[in-house]
């Protein structure tokens, strides 16, 4: 194979024996074309993984930090806005997987040949750095979830600032070793990356079951929860007298967590890693029936179920409790296991289920990160996803471990200026996959025709102008009161 092929079909990934299972796939595939919904559905959600692996990465601090927000501030208000904005996301993830799947060619090579090279490489890099610096919250808030677990069950009290500094270390390198041993999986052909997806689900699943236990207790303490009020919420508007009522906030920090919940979806290191992880599988384009089952049930269900349980807990406990300090204007997972606490949840679950449902996000964050980064270098220095150097590679953002200690005071500098340049990129990625979902030149016959092109790129300039308007919002609102505050 030329290096110009080589560059085209993709990074080797797979072991030996695998083109005769994928040649079994593709038989298996065909089959089900004569069989029913129930055997097809079973089919699916046994080979599904890379939706659930976007899940896995978004589900971390920065969806756990609007989940909470959202419901200490504004009650059930928002839990419409996280399952939309996944949705609008996945619109764009869906035309990036239609043509990874047709072409099985790069996503980083096809913007570079078909777009521009320096839009590829500003993709490749913002992705890059975005991952690394955003690495850094991940620890600070598994680390610090796990400490409140430790001190608040066993009553252990640390006076001295150098022995809580030693401890929130080892608990970071303990998390570092699981999230290694983890993600060096998925560079052991088929059957480490599927062990992987497996893993990942399974957190998944116990993020999920971890707030939804809190949730069913919060149902039994003080009034209840107001299921009609919960209902209400996941609609972006409801008839009061005849009039619609927007849910949607008016002051300025019912609007900033507006924008955090919508920015928390998707994030433009999701965005490099998605296309890799079909490649990875060896799915071509029979496959593209399994991705769009892949992305909703993987990607959009999982996710919007656990952010809304933390919604619906935090809306149902916190949110008018008085627990909240006057003015308020910021929470951490932390601070809230302690008022769930206060509002007459059990330590059990409040501080024991709820953080380690946080933790759950937190490690699934950092496993992803570690993929992403690792991808990210492949294409930059032109490594093959296997063996030492890709190893290497995925420890990239290793030194965001320090962010135990580091990231309180490393995060009021450096956590806007990040955030813009992601959410810059991020409209830039979703215009390069509408650019080429619409190029003959780079898809030739397998270009959308007819109405399924109308209605998708109907779908897609929603997606970017929805985008677009959240990014201006943060660049006029929040980086000016950045700069104000660092000159």
């Amino acid at each position: 194979m030329s290096d110009q092929d080589n560059e085209v079909k993709g990074m080797p990934m797979f072991a030996p024996g695998d083109p005769e299972i994928l040649a079994k796939e593709q038989a298996e595939l065909k089959d089900l074309k004569t069989k029913g919904r129930g055997a097809r559905l079973r089919w699916y959600f046994s080979k599904s993984g890379p939706g659930w692996m976007q899940s896995a990465m978004t589900l971390g601090g920065g969806s756990a930090m609007a989940s909470l927000f959202s419901g200490a501030f504004l009650q059930y208000k928002l839990l419409w806005v996280q399952p939309v904005a996944m949705l609008l996301g996945i619109i764009m993830l869906s035309a990036l997987a239609y043509q990874t799947l047709v072409k099985k060619t790069r996503p980083f090579y096809a913007m570079k040949k078909f777009l521009h090279p320096a839009v590829a490489w500003a993709w490749a890099i913002s992705a890059l750095i975005a991952t690394i610096i955003w690495h850094f919250p991940q620890y600070a808030l598994a680390a610090g979830m796990t400490d409140d677990i430790i001190k608040a069950l066993t009553g252990l009290t640390i006076e001295s600032e150098t022995n809580q500094t030693l401890l929130l270390l080892g608990i970071g390198f303990m998390f570092l070793f699981i999230a290694t041993k983890i993600t060096w999986n998925y560079g052991k052909g088929r059957k480490g990356i599927k062990l992987f997806e497996n893993i990942i689900k399974g957190i998944i699943w116990f993020i999920i079951f971890a707030f939804a236990a809190v949730v069913i207790i919060s149902g039994f303490s003080g009034d209840g929860i107001d299921w009609g009020k919960v209902g209400q919420g996941f609609l972006p508007f409801t008839f009061q007298g005849g009039d619609i009522v927007w849910n949607i906030p008016t002051d300025t920090r019912g609007i900033s967590i507006f924008i955090a919940s919508i920015s928390a979806a998707v994030g433009v290191n999701m965005t490099f890693l998605f296309g890799y992880t079909y490649l990875a599988k060896g799915w071509g384009k029979e496959h593209t029936g399994l991705a769009r089952f892949d992305l909703l049930t993987g990607m959009l269900i999982p996710y919007s179920i656990a952010t809304g349980l933390m919604i619906i807990a935090a809306g149902t406990t916190i949110y008018g409790s008085g627990a909240l300090a006057e003015g308020a204007t910021n929470i951490s997972p932390i601070e809230a296991a302690g008022m769930l606490e206060a509002a007459g949840i059990s330590p059990i679950v409040s501080r024991l289920i709820f953080g380690l449902g946080i933790i759950g996000m937190a490690l699934n964050a950092i496993i992803l990160h570690m993929l992403v980064c690792g991808f990210a270098a492949c294409e930059i220095f032109g490594i093959e996803p296997r063996g030492w150097k890709y190893k290497l590679a995925t420890l990239i953002p290793a030194p965001g471990l320090l962010g135990v200690i580091l990231w309180s005071k490393m995060g009021t500098w450096i956590a806007i200026p990040t955030s813009a340049i992601s959410l810059i990129m991020l409209p830039v990625a979703y215009i390069g996959f509408f650019l080429l979902n619409n190029s003959e030149k780079y898809l030739g016959e397998d270009k959308p025709k007819g109405k399924t092109r109308f209605w998708w790129n109907t779908a897609m300039i929603i997606a970017i102008l929805a985008t677009l308007a959240s990014v201006i919002y943060y660049l006029v609102t929040v980086v000016p009161t950045y700069f104000e505050k660092v000159i």
